[in-house]
């Protein structure tokens, strides 16, 4: 197996450094050596939501993406596999990692197995992966990995266990990004343009 897969990991953290950021870090780190032993080639890249949100701002209102957010977009949507780590606010996921999915492009993630995770202060807010997270990526048509992986904050204190979620749950999308093809998935209009064949014999009919 030659191609490279490229997963992406979406993080929502607000403060610098992050809770979430480190979830997501110690879920990039095993999903690529989780990927290492099934012999698959892969690039894992961080996404960091925080410095994007004027832009995310800018494109609710406008409609446009411009600059890292439009490079952003293109990496999740062209992605084999995706990481998505938000921290919980009001018993669901944070605003602006809410923003980044709803002003995706239409389809960008139909297919893509994803990894949902979240890190929270105490353990009462760990449902929001099944009330919440879940039932987001299942309506954007992604293929949600079974185990999700909630982080409260007494989790990074003795990790023994939060390791073995994530290993577990990294698995699982090593395991489904193994066994799909690479990604091709290239810029929606010119899919769309060689779905519909030659212009020229379409408007002969």
């Amino acid at each position: 197996m030659t191609d490279v897969r490229r997963i992406v990991v979406i993080t929502a953290g607000l403060s610098d450094p992050s809770s979430t950021r480190l979830l997501a870090d110690l879920l990039r780190d095993a999903t690529r050596e989780a990927l290492s032993v099934r012999e698959v080639p892969a690039e894992v890249e961080v996404v960091e939501l925080r410095p994007l949100a004027h832009a995310l701002t800018d494109h609710l209102l406008t409609g446009f993406a411009s600059g890292d957010l439009a490079e952003a977009q293109r990496k999740v949507a062209e992605a084999d596999a995706v990481i998505a780590v938000t921290p919980v606010f009001s018993a669901s996921y944070s605003g602006l990692f809410k923003t980044f999915f709803d002003v995706l492009e239409q389809g960008a993630l139909d297919g893509t197995p994803v990894l949902v995770a979240a890190t929270a202060g105490t353990a009462r807010h760990s449902l929001v992966l099944e009330h919440a997270l879940r039932p987001l990526f299942s309506y954007l048509h992604a293929v949600v990995v079974p185990t999700g992986v909630f982080a409260a904050t007494e989790d990074f204190g003795s990790r023994s266990e939060l390791d073995r979620r994530i290993a577990r749950a990294a698995g699982e999308l090593a395991d489904l990004v193994a066994s799909r093809e690479a990604s091709d998935r290239g810029d929606q209009f010119d899919r769309d343009l060689a779905a519909m064949g030659d212009f020229e014999n379409l408007l002969r009919g």
